[in-house]
C-alpha cells in the first residue's frame, strides 16, 4: 500500500502487489500455449492486492493455461526479487520503497515499468463525516486537530489523542508527521488491515470520533463515510527521510513493475500483465466480495470475470 498501501488499503489502503516468478528463480518463458510453465504470484497483505492476484491468477490459468501459485510478499522483498530474477512483476506499486526503485529501476536497470494498473492510489488522514459535521474547522487545517485532541483520547493513548495507524508494513510516515507538526496525538499502529477495518466499523457504528490513516482504493468506503483532514501539500521527496517529514501523501496512478528479462521475453504471460488495466471501481468490487462478503478470492474473481468479459478480454494476447 504503499500503503505498504493501503492498502489494504489496501487499501488500503488502503490496492495490489502481485509478483510472478518461475520455480527455477529465472525469468519466465511462458509460451502461448502455457503448457508446462508455472508462474508465482506474490501478494502483499492488503485485500486490494488479493483482488488483483485472484483475477490475474484465474485468467492466466483459464485463458492461457499457465499454472499459477500465490505467495505473500511485501514491496521491499518484491523489488529485491525483481532485481535478482526470482520474481517477475509487481502489479501494484505505491512508490513505497523509493530507494530500491532508484537502485533497481534507474541505476541497475534490472527492473522496468509495466505500465499503469489503472487504479488511482491516495493516502491521507480521515475522520468520520458525522464528527466533521459537528466540528467543521477540522476540515480547514490539520492545525485544528489540537483543539479537539481530547475527543480522540482512549485508554491506549493516555493524555493524547489516539491516531489509528496502518499495519506496520504499509507505506507511512504518520508517527514522524505527528511529532514534526507538533500534534497532541499518539500514533498506535493496527496489527493488520482486517483489524483496522473491524475497529473503524465498530467506532463508526457507535458514532464515536476517530482519526485514522486511510486510503483509496478501499472497498469499505461503500460502508462508511469518511472525510479527509488537510495535511501540508505533498511535494516530490518531502517525506524523505521520514524522520524529517512535514508533508502529506502523494496521489498517483498505481504502477506495475517487471523484471527486465521477463518484460522483454517472448511470453504471453508478460504480455497479459502489461495489458492488465482495471479501474478503482473494479478492484473495490472484487475486494468487497472478498473482505465484505467473505467470499473465497477465487469465487470472487470468477464472479467478476463472468460479469466483465468486455473488460478482461482486451488483456488476452492475440495469437
Amino acid at each position: 500500500m504503499r500503503i505498504k498501501r493501503v492498502s489494504t488499503i489496501g487499501v488500503a489502503g488502503v490496492g495490489l502487489l502481485g509478483v510472478l516468478a518461475l520455480t527455477t528463480g529465472c525469468a519466465a518463458d511462458t509460451k502461448a500455449s502455457g503448457g508446462g510453465d508455472k508462474v508465482v504470484l506474490a501478494e502483499p497483505s492488503w485485500v486490494g492486492a488479493t483482488a488483483n492476484a485472484a483475477v490475474v491468477k484465474k485468467l492466466l490459468e483459464d485463458e492461457l493455461d499457465v499454472k499459477v501459485e500465490a505467495k505473500q510478499m511485501d514491496e521491499p522483498v518484491a523489488f529485491d526479487a525483481l532485481n535478482s530474477g526470482k520474481a517477475d512483476v509487481i502489479l501494484e506499486d505505491w512508490h513505497g520503497v523509493p530507494k530500491k526503485q532508484k537502485k533497481y529501476v534507474e541505476e541497475k536497470k534490472t527492473v522496468v515499468s509495466g505500465g499503469d494498473l489503472g487504479v488511482v492510489g491516495h493516502i491521507g488522514w480521515f475522520v468520520p463525516k458525522y464528527y466533521a459535521d459537528k466540528h467543521p474547522d477540522i476540515l480547514e487545517s490539520y492545525k485544528n486537530l489540537n483543539k479537539h485532541y481530547k475527543d480522540f483520547k482512549t485508554s491506549e493513548s493516555g493524555d493524547l489523542g489516539h491516531f489509528i495507524g496502518a499495519a506496520p508494513s504499509y507505506s507511512q510516515h504518520d508517527k514522524e508527521l505527528i511529532k514534526n507538526l507538533g500534534l497532541k496525538f499518539k500514533h498506535i499502529p493496527s496489527g493488520a488491515e482486517a483489524a483496522q477495518l473491524k475497529e473503524l466499523k465498530r467506532l463508526y457504528d457507535a458514532k464515536k470520533p476517530f482519526l485514522t490513516y486511510w486510503w483509496e482504493p478501499q472497498w469499505m468506503n461503500e460502508k462508511i463515510d469518511l472525510v479527509e483532514v488537510p495535511l501540508p501539500k505533498y511535494t516530490k521527496g518531502c517525506e524523505v527521510p521520514a524522520s524529517e517529514a512535514k508533508c502529506g501523501y502523494e496521489t498517483n496512478q498505481l504502477e506495475k513493475f517487471m523484471n527486465k528479462d521477463f518484460a522483454n521475453g517472448d511470453s504471453k504471460a508478460a504480455e497479459f500483465i502489461k495489458n492488465f488495466h482495471w479501474s478503482t471501481k473494479d478492484q473495490n468490487e472484487v475486494a468487497g466480495m472478498i473482505a465484505g462478503k467473505k467470499m473465497d478470492p477465487e469465487d470472487a474473481a470468477a464472479k467478476w470475470i463472468k460479469d466483465n468479459k468486455s473488460t478482461w478480454e482486451k488483456w488476452i494476447p492475440k495469437d
